[in-house]
């Protein structure tokens, strides 16, 4: 598993990082928004890719 494709994905609301995943950068130029589970917020919210 290469380095660059991983990638960090932040809370928009307390701004933690939760995940961590893979991506594809040659497919998917655009910056990774998925709604997932915050165990900080304890709720759904979006969380958006990082550097």
């Amino acid at each position: 598993m290469s380095q660059d494709n991983l990638i960090k994905l932040a809370c928009d609301e307390c701004k933690s990082i939760n995940y961590y995943t893979n991506k594809n950068k040659k497919k998917l130029k655009e910056k990774i928004e998925l709604k997932k589970y915050c165990k900080n917020c304890k709720k759904h919210t979006n969380h958006k890719e990082q550097k």
